[in-house]
This record gives structure tokens, sequence and C-alpha cells, in this order.
């Protein structure tokens, strides 16, 4: 039987958050933003363990009370200077736990409104996949690509183009080579991909935004408080 692990590379400020204390830990909804990433994570069943990996020089996270999120979260302090190395570094922290053939999800620290269905949904999709995959919406805005005098010097094609998301999830040997050895790119995806294997893109919804500025706090929890105003 295969098993399903979570990794959560926190170890960076978020500077365009703005605020003195680092992005994932400023406040949403009254508890940190990283809370609420965690716990979509621990939350889902068939998920048996979840690493947080923060920088060594991380003083906000023992301040806090993280006892809700239960037994499945473990916190390791090696976060490294690039998010592929702080994954990296979990993915060796989670070797005690992980075979070569166990799913390994890696979820982004700023994106609290990951749903359980989004969730169920990227599971269930890749679960016989021989690559893995990620979570994804198709671009609907129109692209434009600026000059160095940022006016538009061409209008891109949108046909074809998703946007991101996390969690991504990938055998965990798979994804621990990968990174080995094309660390250069912004997320597990483009590891993958620069190996040579092509991910399945899982479509997503816009609610899993990430939060980037100061604006986004508030639309997150918007989304959070409409999701809770639902399920009484």
């Amino acid at each position: 039987m295969q098993s399903y692990y979570a990794i959560v590379p926190a170890a960076g400020t978020g500077s365009r958050c703005g605020g003195e204390t680092p992005k994932q830990y400023q406040l949403l909804a009254g508890r940190p933003l990283i809370y609420h990433s965690l716990a979509a994570l621990c939350r889902c069943e068939r998920i048996a363990r979840v690493w947080v990996v923060l920088s060594p020089e991380d003083i906000w996270w023992r301040q806090g009370d993280w006892t809700s999120l239960g037994y499945k979260l473990e916190t390791v302090f090696c976060g490294g200077e690039t998010r592929a190395a702080s994954v990296a570094n979990g993915l060796r922290a989670a070797a005690t736990a992980a075979a070569d053939d166990d799913w390994v999800l890696v979820h982004d620290a700023a994106r609290p409104c990951l749903s359980q269905a989004m969730l169920t949904a990227l599971l269930d999709e890749l679960a016989d996949d021989a690559v893995g995959g990620i979570l994804a919406v198709p671009v609907a805005d129109t692209l434009k690509r600026a000059d160095d005098q940022q006016r538009v010097a061409a209008t891109e094609s949108r046909a074809g183009l998703w946007q991101a998301q996390t969690p991504q999830m990938f055998r965990y040997g798979l994804l621990a080579r990968a990174l080995a050895e094309h660390a250069g790119g912004t997320d597990e995806a483009s590891a993958i991909e620069a190996a040579g294997f092509r991910p399945q893109l899982v479509h997503a919804d816009a609610s899993n935004l990430k939060v980037t500025y100061a604006a986004d706090l508030r639309l997150a929890e918007w989304i959070l408080q409409s999701r809770q105003q639902e399920n009484e």
C-alpha cells in the first residue's frame, strides 16, 4: 500500500506582503496564515504525516500554539536559501518514513484556502499516474508582455496556459532525484519537467489563492469565512 506524506516549505519571509513578521505568521481569521495551510493537510485522512520546514533562525513558530493540528505534524528547522533547498531538506527529514514509491505533496505555506474537495481530486486523479501532477487553473485573463518602459510590447496567446498551484504531488524517490539534479526551478513540477517527465494538470479553482500581498489576506479571510458559513 502506498502512503501519502506532505511537506510545507516555510523558511521564507514573504517581504512583498509587508508587516513586521514573516508572511506565514501574519494573522488570518484569528490564526497565523500558515495554520490554515497546515490544517487542510492534517485534516485529510489519507495523509499520514506533514512536515513543516522552517528556517533555523525562526523565532515565531515557538510563540504559537499548534497542538490543535494533531499528531501528524512534525517540525524541522532545516529550511534552505531557496524553496528547492527547503523541500530537499524536508525530503531528507521524511526519509525515516517515506519509501521511494510513496506520494509526497508539497504545499505552499501561503495557500490557506485549500479545500478538501480540491485535495481529494488531486489524490484521486493521480493515484495511478506514472508521474504525478499539480493543482492548476487555466489562464483566463488576457496576457500582455511588457517592454523595458512598462508599455505593452505584445499580447500573448493564453491557449493551453495554466496557472500552477499547490499541492504538487510526486513519488518520493522521483522528486528527491529531480530536485538533486535540477534545483533551479520555481516549483517542484519544474524539476520534474527538467528531468524529462510531464506532470498531470488537475483542475482546481481560483479560491486556492496564494497570499502574496496584504490585500490577499482580506480575500483569503472572506473565502474561509464563506466556506465556514456554508458548512454551518
